[in-house]
């Protein structure tokens, strides 16, 4: 193709989704993407929609989950990232996770096979040429320093940033079972599941205070001088970051014991490490929740003093990179725009939003924004619109557009408006305790869907 309706820059899950979206509504789009050519701190391959940190797309309950929910609007509106998803599942309980290079490679495959998509590879090392007239920016965290500082001169400011931490994998067959048992907490199924997804390896009040103990003496990753001052993200710290709170931090936190027995005792183990699978085959599993900063061989010695990971072999160790976005409720619109160039759009991580499934929804909306100018921003009352809304105004400070103030965020309830009804008939006053919670959640996963509904109508009937 030699004239494009929109260039996409960035080949992860965001800018892998807006191409997809953009060239379903009729655009001719260029996919730009440095690798092969130019490799990032975490990047492994040239797939596009390549999972660095995990590979679990989280909860897929859409009734009582803000994820789940996602998971189901991104679904009613055609994702990529979804459909390859379902396809290349692995059981992990109630989570939906997936065998990373069988999902990348389908994402990659799709795309070209799309006759009005082109992937173009090499990096674009400073603003996007003027004659562009309709960009999604969506780089990623890890955007080169060329790009970043061509955004650091449109904007005038400077990137905020957080630094990133990557879970270790283990092969399945060093894994003792002598000790380690399948079980999901509760034996919950969930897809592709059978209530026993888990890998758990138990920890006595003993050896928890010894693995405690070794973890907070290991030696770290240092950081650069001018590195010193940038937060981590609250929802992936370090294992050993969370150590450091407090002695039972981690046994209430990744380490927690709730709804799972050790069938050598008939007892709930003191704290547990759970492994969840991580490819196709199972012959991979990574450390649930055990992101590190740890130097590779203090991780080998320390995780292996987890009781069924004597003998661990590790097919990756854990890392940490810095991750960089955007100040996005001073400098986008609500359709994602850069205010100070709005033939430029940003998508995925580095508009704040956190998480591959966040990451992916961002992309959607900006492909979908970018093939109809018209189109307004959905409901903030749907998971996709909360979204939106956070980044692009709704972050609550003293002054939302503040420097520092803006920090990267999940989905989750707290981002949606209120919801009145609880229950189809009306009759909050019955609904007590723990139940009046889910019901809450079941109230606000109907109107959301019931509000998307609404607002993709008129597009599907334009469309028509």
């Amino acid at each position: 193709m030699i004239n494009h309706d929109l260039h996409v820059i960035g080949a992860g899950l965001a800018g892998s989704e807006a191409a997809w979206q953009a060239a379903h509504a009729g655009l001719k789009v260029a996919l730009h993407e440095m690798r092969p050519l130019r490799m990032t701190e975490a990047h492994k391959t040239e797939f596009c929609a390549e999972l660095v940190c995990s590979n679990s797309f989280r909860s897929d309950d859409a009734e009582h989950n803000a994820v789940g929910l996602l998971h189901e609007e991104m679904r009613r509106m055609g994702s990529l990232i979804m459909s390859c998803a379902d396809a290349h599942k692995v059981p992990a309980g109630s989570a939906l996770a997936v065998d990373r290079d069988g999902f990348s490679s389908a994402v990659s495959e799709a795309l070209i096979a799309h006759p009005s998509i082109e992937i173009v590879r090499g990096e674009i090392a400073g603003p996007p040429p003027v004659e562009w007239k309709n960009v999604i920016i969506a780089t990623g965290p890890l955007t080169s320093p060329a790009l970043a500082e061509a955004i650091r001169r449109l904007t005038g400011e400077e990137s905020l940033a957080f630094f990133d931490a990557i879970a270790p994998i283990v092969h399945r067959e060093t894994i003792n079972f002598d000790i380690a048992w399948l079980q999901s907490r509760y034996d919950k199924k969930g897809p592709g599941g059978d209530g026993a997804d888990y890998v758990n390896c138990p920890l006595d009040e003993g050896q928890y205070a010894g693995f405690l103990g070794a973890l907070l003496a290991a030696e770290k990753t240092e950081f650069k001088e001018w590195e010193a001052s940038t937060p981590y993200f609250e929802g992936c710290l370090p294992i050993e970051v969370m150590a450091e709170r407090g002695h039972d931090t981690l046994r209430f936190g990744p380490m927690k014991p709730v709804g799972l027995t050790d069938p050598r005792t008939g007892r709930r183990p003191y704290a547990v490490v759970q492994l969840r699978q991580d490819n196709a085959l199972g012959t991979l599993y990574n450390i649930v929740g055990f992101q590190t900063k740890l130097k590779h061989g203090s991780q080998t010695e320390v995780f292996r003093l987890i009781p069924g990971l004597e003998r661990a072999e590790f097919a990756r160790l854990g890392g940490i990179h810095r991750n960089t976005f955007l100040n996005s409720p001073k400098l986008l619109d609500g359709s994602l725009r850069l205010k100070a160039r709005p033939s430029l759009r940003f998508a995925g991580q580095i508009t704040g939003v956190e998480g591959y499934l966040e990451s992916a929804a961002i992309g959607l909306l900006a492909g979908r924004f970018a093939a109809d100018e018209r189109l307004g921003p959905p409901p903030q009352t749907t998971a996709l619109g909360a979204l939106v809304a956070h980044i692009t105004g709704g972050h609550y400070s003293s002054g939302a557009g503040a420097k520092g103030a803006f920090q990267p965020m999940n989905v989750n309830f707290g981002l949606f408006p209120e919801v009145g009804e609880l229950n189809e008939d009306g009759d909050a006053g019955r609904i007590k305790g723990k139940e009046r919670g889910r019901a809450r959640k079941r109230a606000l996963t109907r109107r959301a869907l019931a509000d998307l509904q609404g607002w993709l109508q008129p597009v599907r009937s334009a469309a028509e």
